[in-house]
């Protein structure tokens, strides 16, 4: 497999993507498949942009998604007109595109090298469709690894939108390419978050006692709220106090079954300091788990560490490609400067042809993460 990657500014979408297009030549011979991450302030250019690739590269087959901000190499485009493309040549019957038009291998069928044609996907979708955990579920049960890897599109508001690429331009639900086991990839999954009270290998997992809806009334059989300020380490009383005590607080769900410790965050979304009530962005049930962690520029940057030290061991030699879906509250956002993530990579794995977007929702397995890093490698 050959791989070239193309990164761009400009305000015209044209000018950008010749820019990408002048990097990437010459064109690996047999390339077959597009990556395109492309500004949310060229969408209504999208199907015009998605032409000119074609007829410039020779590559058919395309996906990829609008977003606030996309990456290449070790550069953020946040907020800016901008693309990032990244072209492959794949064995043939490798790969398939998918989306609402067009359905992935069925599971059990083969290549012409007897390997899976559903092993595993990288993937797209829309932050708009309510229901993207069931779409990610159901798609997750359709490769034979279980793996998903990828985003959802961003937008900075309803003027822009959200637009797909997955052989056409479309928006909702969910498309992307699926890959057969020939294609060697590898992917991790990176948090944001440190867990309050972790320490000695043990982490405070709360019980929800009392609770419905999205509202979490008791914990441990006491005041939710009061049990999430003493985690925090409130320091006083009143409004103030409240506020410096939950500025950075979300709440983690922890993975039933997972032995690294997965979790899934969710925000506060408001507090009753009247009835002592927590607001969450996730159904309440009784029984159910919850940590309570803190958005922490140190904490991610240590895991991130870990998770590339992890894939940097297992790799035997610099992967030929990549693709990095961070979430909009990381980048510049969270470590204050940006590329921060891109060159962590680099550094630790060496240099490669790298693109990605910032994503409203990471996709890792078959569930939908916050403030996560997901990486995919073609090794």
């Amino acid at each position: 497999m050959q791989f070239r990657a193309g990164h761009a500014s400009d305000t015209h979408w044209r000018a950008a993507v010749d820019a990408c297009l002048m990097q990437i030549r010459p064109v690996p011979k047999g390339a077959n498949l597009g990556f395109a991450y492309v500004s949310d302030r060229y969408h209504r250019d999208a199907p015009a942009l998605l032409d000119y690739l074609r007829l410039q590269t020779g590559v058919d087959h395309w996906v990829g998604s609008t977003a606030v901000g996309v990456m290449g190499g070790v550069h953020e485009y946040m907020e800016q007109p901008a693309v990032s493309i990244l072209i492959g040549a794949f064995p043939g019957g490798s790969f398939k595109v998918f989306s609402g038009k067009a359905r992935p291998p069925k599971l059990g069928a083969t290549t012409g090298t007897g390997a899976s044609a559903a092993h595993f996907a990288v993937v797209h979708g829309d932050p708009d469709a309510d229901d993207m955990p069931s779409l990610l579920e159901d798609m997750g049960g359709k490769v034979e690894s279980g793996f998903l890897a990828g985003g959802l599109s961003s937008a900075l508001g309803a003027q822009t939108g959200t637009r797909q690429f997955a052989d056409e331009v479309f928006s909702g639900g969910l498309s992307g390419v699926v890959f057969s086991a020939d294609v060697p990839i590898m992917t991790r999954l990176t948090q944001g978050c440190s867990v309050l009270g972790e320490g000695g290998g043990s982490r405070p997992v709360y019980q929800v006692t009392g609770g419905e809806r999205n509202i979490v009334s008791m914990l441990d059989g006491r005041p939710a709220l009061d049990v999430m300020l003493e985690a925090a380490g409130a320091d006083g009383e009143g409004e103030e106090a409240l506020r410096r005590a939950i500025a950075g607080l979300v709440i983690g769900l922890p993975v039933a079954g997972s032995d690294t410790g997965d979790y899934l965050v969710r925000n506060i979304i408001g507090v009753d300091p009247r009835n002592r009530l927590i607001a969450i962005g996730a159904s309440v049930e009784v029984g159910m788990s919850l940590m309570f962690c803190r958005r922490n520029a140190d904490a991610a940057r240590s895991d991130m560490d870990h998770m590339l030290e992890s894939l940097r061991l297992q790799l035997q030699a610099t992967p030929r490609a990549g693709l990095y879906f961070s979430c909009l509250g990381r980048g510049r956002n969270l470590f204050g400067e940006s590329g921060v993530e891109l060159r962590a990579i680099r550094n630790s794995l060496g240099e490669f042809p790298l693109i990605g977007f910032f994503a409203n929702g990471e996709i890792s397995h078959d569930r939908l993460y916050a403030y996560t890093g997901v990486l995919v490698l073609f090794s």
